[in-house]
């Protein structure tokens, strides 16, 4: 089950790195690594909503920081230059709200990008991103190397069970409601 979600795609020169918002620090310490490559000038990240807790903690007076501050962090430490570093307008509260947001921060709507995430989102991602484009931008989807998800043993961590859950309902969705094909 766990082997279908997982697709990547070869590496070649792009426009921007998109590191999905989650599971930091591995996807923005590989989005690095390509920068570093030299396979892209720019890493677009995007706003995450507020979330009930941010809200909480806000109104307790304490500082909650967003993911977008440590997906900056974690960039900038890996060798990023922050003048390197778009943060794109929008919130976003899942995957299709981060890739609508990230494409509209796009100067060029049929450039090539190189979409990172986790192994298990990879599919997920790249029909997504294939969606909001309308088919004009070639994604280039790569999974983090750091990503500790283990697609031969997913059953054995409950985290694991659920993202693998939640990938099949997502595609399940998008398959029905924006009728995309598989």
């Amino acid at each position: 089950m766990a082997f279908f979600l997982i697709t990547e795609d070869s590496l070649q020169p792009a426009a921007a790195i998109i590191p999905l918002g989650g599971l930091t620090p591995f996807r923005e310490v590989e989005a690095a690594q390509l920068y570093r490559a030299g396979l892209a000038p720019r890493v677009v990240i995007v706003g995450d909503a507020p979330s009930d807790e941010s809200e909480a903690l806000e109104k307790l007076g304490i500082k909650a920081y967003q993911r977008w501050e440590l997906s900056r962090a974690v960039l900038i430490q890996q060798g990023v230059p922050a003048s390197a570093i778009i943060i794109a307008s929008g919130k976003a509260g899942g995957t299709l709200e981060e890739l609508q947001a990230a494409y509209s921060a796009m100067t060029t709507k049929d450039a090539v990008v190189i979409l990172v995430t986790s192994k298990y989102h990879t599919r997920r991602t790249r029909l997504t991103w294939r969606y909001v484009s309308a088919g004009r931008s070639q994604p280039i989807v790569r999974a983090a190397s750091g990503d500790p998800f283990d697609p031969n043993q997913w059953w054995h961590k409950r985290s694991s069970v659920l993202s693998i859950v939640h990938e099949y309902l997502g595609l399940v969705y998008y398959y029905v409601r924006f009728a995309v094909a598989p």
